[in-house]
């Protein structure tokens, strides 16, 4: 056991004690880290602002044997725009709720922590309507499962129309094999460009009804592959 440094965002914080706060981290080598900071909520604490759900840190920590500690923490980005924006703010929580789910703890994620970063970085920037769904459509990708999009994923014709979207399947169908929801050309077309590498041109633009119609299908689809649903008031909106 000993100390360590890392970098992380804090995904979520709960009380323990008297004083102390149970900080749950995301971070760039160390995977998912629960940590006890001490004196967190004192009014007088060295870190305590800087230990709050969406800050991005530079932590030291020491090791535990079942938490680690927080001995320092130095803040490298607030995203100040997101906090100060209710709309903002939800997507944000969002955002984490979804990587508390699939991080795991003690196993490095570099890439998800680079994605979360990221995302945050770009909803500070621009709010776009579609960040969400697109980070969930990116976080299923990591995760292996990435819907299949360019054939039916029933019957696995290639040359058809795709009409729906059956998340047991984990893609399109097309019209004999349709079941599950309905998927409009358009809503598919923009999918495709999400994973396919156009992601900054899409969060450019408001895509109008159908950005809301791709993002209730990815929160289906990540809800189907996490086993759960999500709390975050960012994803209550279910067509």
């Amino acid at each position: 056991m000993g100390l360590y440094r890392d970098q992380g965002v804090v995904l979520r914080t709960y009380r323990l004690g008297e004083a102390d706060r149970i900080v749950v981290l995301a971070t760039r080598t160390s995977g998912k880290v629960r940590a006890v900071a001490k004196g967190v909520r004192k009014t007088k604490s060295r870190f305590g602002g800087r230990l709050e759900p969406v800050s991005h840190v530079a932590v030291q920590l020491y090791e535990g044997r079942e938490l680690d500690i927080v001995t320092q923490a130095e803040a490298i980005d607030h995203f100040r725009p997101i906090r100060e924006d209710l709309e903002r703010l939800t997507k944000a929580t969002t955002l984490l709720e979804a990587v508390d789910q699939v991080a795991q703890e003690g196993e490095p994620n570099a890439r998800l922590y680079t994605m979360l970063v990221g995302a945050l970085r770009s909803l500070a920037a621009h709010d776009s309507p579609l960040l969400v769904p697109a980070f969930f459509w990116k976080l299923l990708a990591l995760e292996g499962a990435q819907p299949l999009l360019d054939e039916c994923a029933s019957c696995g014709a290639g040359d058809v129309e795709l009409v729906a979207f059956d998340l047991a399947d984990g893609g399109t169908l097309c019209r004999n094999c349709r079941r599950g929801m309905p998927i409009s050309a358009d809503a598919l077309a923009l999918i495709r460009r999400v994973l396919g590498g156009d992601l900054a041109a899409v969060l450019r633009h408001d895509h109008g009804p159908v950005a809301h119609d791709v993002g209730a299908l990815a929160t289906r689809a990540l809800e189907f592959h996490l086993e759960r649903r999500l709390r975050s008031p960012g994803v209550l909106d279910r067509a």
